[in-house]
């Protein structure tokens, strides 16, 4: 966590010099987290079109989403989806519907996948730097503030729901604690809660199996991934290292790598009785993964682990009063 970030607590009312002893929890709360576009090199290595459509769900994609989620649900449990705006102009979403009746979270990506911290018109998202008319004079912050408003507004329109939080599109190792003009911004648009870091981990060389050390380094990572209130109020929930992304496409993990790597990670958030919240997105996880081993993992530590963990929406661990005392 940066300086910049004080203690974990709901109360917006804390000043950034607050200084409170965090709550001690009784249970892990683990977050099972779908985001829902499209990812270059997936399904085949040579893909990257999906840059300029992210939001254009292949069939598969959305078969995973929705297998995944039952899974979850009967495993006692709630999956958050975070969805890019775009989906909604496809014309069955059906199969998102279905999530969100079975009680499942669906929070807020952005329309096209923009990156959040951009400062240049030509760093938003590819697909501006090939259409730049289609932001012609308007200022990069209206941009990204009106991706965020148009999803609120398709997520209301089609699924008759407002965002369950925000995660900005790719993740920063500082969250968005160098940023204050974002927290004001996500603040104002109704959003109490972000998920906008992943820290800093080691990793192998491409294809190569990762070292005892690189596994040991992922777990530590996990004392960065905790939650925390920065001093706007806005609380950041941080994606927990190693995402699917992260493995599959720049580690070029097998799934067995992938697999031991989220048990320990998992095993020491049970121990710690801290807050893990899988990363993962449909359209890589199910290729690499299509029998839901990552997910039945997962499931089934927290199953086994009894009183001492849950699975749970990210609304509820924003909600829930946990976290670390400033780094």
């Amino acid at each position: 966590m940066s300086a910049a970030a004080s203690s974990y607590t709901p109360d917006r009312a804390l000043s950034s010099q607050s200084q409170v002893t965090p709550r001690r929890q009784d249970r892990a709360l683990v977050a099972i987290t779908l985001d829902l576009e499209m990812s270059r090199n997936f399904p085949t290595w040579e893909q990257t079109h999906w840059d300029y459509q992210k939001g254009d769900l292949d069939e598969d994609s959305k078969r995973y989403a929705l297998g995944a989620s039952r899974r979850i649900k009967e495993n006692g449990g709630v999956a958050h989806l975070f969805a890019v705006g775009r989906v909604f102009e496809q014309e069955d979403i059906n199969w998102l519907r279905e999530i969100v009746q079975a009680g499942h979270s669906v929070g807020n990506h952005t329309y096209d996948h923009v990156n959040v911290k951009a400062t240049r018109p030509e760093d938003i998202q590819f697909r501006f730097r090939r259409a730049p008319w289609l932001i012609q004079g308007k200022e990069v912050r209206e941009v990204i503030a009106d991706n965020i408003r148009l999803t609120n507004l398709a997520l209301k329109t089609r699924l008759g729901i407002s965002p369950v939080g925000f995660r900005t599109p790719g993740g920063f190792p500082n969250g968005i604690s160098d940023r204050s003009d974002l927290q004001r911004l996500l603040l104002s648009l109704g959003f109490d809660w972000v998920s906008s870091q992943y820290p800093s981990h080691p990793m192998s060389p491409a294809g190569q199996e990762p070292s005892r050390e690189v596994i040991e380094g992922i777990v530590k990572a996990q004392e960065l991934s905790q939650p925390f209130v920065y001093p706007s109020g806005l609380v950041e929930i941080p994606m927990s290292p190693i995402s699917d992304i992260n493995a599959f496409r720049n580690g070029r993990w097998r799934l067995p790598f992938f697999l031991d790597a989220i048990r320990e990670a998992v095993r020491w958030s049970i121990e710690h009785r801290a807050v893990f919240d899988f990363l993962s997105h449909p359209s890589c996880l199910g290729v690499v993964d299509p029998q839901f081993e990552t997910i039945d993992l997962i499931c089934r530590l927290v199953r086994d682990a009894g009183q001492r963990a849950a699975i749970v929406d990210l609304k509820t661990i924003a909600s829930a009063g946990v976290g670390k005392t400033e780094r």
